[in-house]
């Protein structure tokens, strides 16, 4: 057994920082000047990695190659099309995938790089075109276990709503989490993605959508896998 965990807390922005940032001043926890702060035998670091794929590649990428962590967790919020979940939800994400990366064609359609043959499917870090999470560890306490996709333009209009639904069959969608997951299984590191839903993916109306909750939610949560995790000293291990 390690003496101490070295944890790393992916946010893509300081706003979904900001939610565990509050709930660690109200348990009169410090953080220091190198975004970290210890909760028994695990030290974590808050990073923030930056809106979308290919800052989240780039800088994760930088991050993980300068030091080791026994586990990254991607945390922030996301917007679901399960009618199952809703608003302040929080998830635990186990299966994401890219979802506009590929060719568009004269009639609308879309297919990915991997119907295209210009990647292979089954090629690590994929596994017929996905990123899976192969962590093994009770670390997640009763979250959801859902699947994502990853894009670089939201969905916000009907028809492309409809269409994701219908070629990706997702329960949520982000713009980092299958870039977080693909840098993660390329340097073989243990991770999770934890996610609370701040709005349901409809046309696009933030009037319907509740931030404030969702990072409350997850602030709630993170402290649920840090005592869990300190508790149980466990050995994070993957297949």
């Amino acid at each position: 057994m390690k003496d101490n965990s070295e944890i790393l807390i992916v946010f893509s922005a300081q706003l979904e920082a900001d939610g565990l940032l509050n709930k660690l001043s109200l348990e009169n926890i410090n953080v220091s000047n190198e975004n970290k702060f210890k909760i028994k035998n695990s030290v974590i670091e808050i990073f923030i990695s930056g809106i979308g794929i290919p800052f989240t590649i780039y800088s994760l990428t930088k991050k993980v190659l300068s030091k080791k962590y026994d586990l990254i967790i991607n945390v922030g919020i996301c917007g679901s099309f399960n009618d199952d979940l809703y608003v302040g939800d929080c998830v635990s994400i186990i299966l994401d995938e890219f979802a506009d990366l590929g060719v568009t064609y004269p009639d609308n359609s879309f297919k990915t790089l991997f119907e295209e043959t210009l990647l292979t499917p089954n090629k690590k870090p994929f596994d017929n075109g996905k990123l899976y999470n192969p962590l093994k560890a009770d670390i997640d306490t009763e979250l959801p276990k859902v699947t994502a996709i990853t894009v670089n333009n939201v969905s916000g209009n009907r028809e492309q709503i409809d269409f994701r639904k219908e070629k990706f069959n997702p329960d949520i969608e982000s713009m980092e989490g299958a870039a977080f997951a693909y840098v993660c299984r390329k340097e073989n590191i243990n991770f999770l993605q934890i996610r609370a839903v701040s709005n349901k993916v409809e046309e696009r109306n933030k009037e319907n959508w509740n931030i404030p909750l969702a990072l409350n939610n997850l602030a709630d949560e993170l402290f649920r896998i840090f005592e869990k995790i300190s508790i149980k000293n466990q050995e994070i291990t993957v297949k």
